[in-house]
């Protein structure tokens, strides 16, 4: 079978178009001939990605079209005659931009729009999460399923030593680590204001540190710079390293005390689960589609008592009994990531969507 899969942007490091060429892998090695194909490819990816300008874009018995943003793609797929698959991922709601960035907020809402416009156009649907295929449903998509991001964990697990890196890092504070960009569905405020309570209450030793593009919003990551001043804290127990290399990245992970997200719009998170693979215990608030991703693992909480989310803070960072519990919930919930697992959900969703008996993919929750 020929099975192809369309993201509008390939960029290594992007956790849409990672998980794209993992899945063609799989589907490679389950002996199906399959590529990736994108309008725009990083110059590193070229010779990987197809262009999309390519004829046997629009010949796969079946494609995969990965919709996170308002594209030429989304007309393109509504004409493919057969083997339509959407692979939803989110937009992020514009209310959340309205403030910082008047051209992102517009995106946003073109994006949600012109997702709606595939809800008569696609023959199998699919969540990367359960919100995520609630919200399908809920825009008339008929034929539902959730399939996760097929996330690689080998570039956290076994990436090279960064020795003097590591050395800065391992200096007696506790690492609490967020990685991600600094969006305002993120809530990094939340996090400084977290840091506050956390050092007036429970411990002076710590560090924050953020993982991730700076630069997307320059208004709001202003703002946070702000507030960081205005509470008088010191600068070097925030650090915003924009983003870096995978080697770089293991390293934030390995060295950290806990992995923190306090976001109030997730479409799935693939952070959570590169922490969990790293063995850093997650802290998360229970929004959106976090809890679907972690499934009983780490530690959750609502409502966003920030007082409430300090003390656990410190519980997981100073409690070996407690992060021990915890990191042996994450390592099973990992386990239904796996490729094995994925492969399944793979072979189930071909002979549904390619007109064979068989059933939409399960839920991993």
């Amino acid at each position: 079978m020929i099975v192809n899969q369309w993201v509008p942007a390939a960029h290594r490091g992007d956790a849409i178009g990672d998980s794209a060429r993992r899945v063609r892998e799989l589907l490679r090695r389950m002996g199906h001939q399959a590529d990736v194909f994108a309008m725009t490819i990083d110059d590193d990816l070229r010779g990987d990605v197809r262009p999309f300008t390519e004829p046997d874009a629009r010949l796969g018995d079946v494609t995969i079209f990965h919709f996170a943003l308002v594209s030429p793609m989304t007309a393109e797929f509504a004409r493919l005659p057969r083997g339509r698959v959407l692979q939803y991922h989110n937009v992020t709601p514009a209310h959340f931009f309205a403030p910082y960035d008047a051209n992102v907020f517009r995106l946003a809402t073109l994006s949600r729009d012109d997702l709606a416009t595939l809800a008569a156009r696609t023959d199998v649907a699919l969540g990367d999460s359960e919100y995520n295929r609630r919200e399908l449903e809920a825009l008339g998509f008929a034929d539902t399923g959730v399939f996760p991001i097929a996330v690689d964990i080998d570039r956290i697990v076994r990436a090279q030593p960064r020795p003097a890196l590591e050395a800065v890092l391992e200096d007696g504070l506790h690492n609490f680590l967020f990685v991600g960009r600094i969006a305002p569905n993120k809530r990094i405020e939340d996090h400084i204001r977290l840091a506050e309570v956390y050092k007036r209450y429970v411990d002076e030793h710590y560090r924050f540190i953020f993982v991730g593009r700076t630069d997307g919003l320059p208004r709001y990551y202003n703002m946070v710079r702000a507030l960081i001043d205005a509470f008088q804290m010191p600068a070097d127990r925030f650090v915003f390293t924009g983003p870096v290399p995978d080697e770089d990245l293991a390293v934030y992970y390995r060295t950290a005390s806990v992995y923190l997200s306090l976001s109030e719009h997730e479409g799935f998170c693939v952070p959570l689960l590169e922490a969990m693979a790293a063995d850093v215990p997650v802290l998360a608030y229970a929004s959106t589609a976090v809890p679907d991703t972690l499934g009983g693992a780490g530690v959750l909480f609502e409502p966003k008592d920030l007082e409430y989310a300090a003390e656990l803070l410190g519980e997981l960072a100073y409690n070996d009994a407690l992060r021990s519990r915890v990191i042996a919930g994450q390592r099973r919930r990992l386990r239904d990531f796996g490729d094995e697992r994925i492969m399944r959900e793979l072979q189930r969703l071909l002979a549904h969507a390619g007109g064979a008996a068989g059933a939409a993919p399960e839920n991993p929750s």
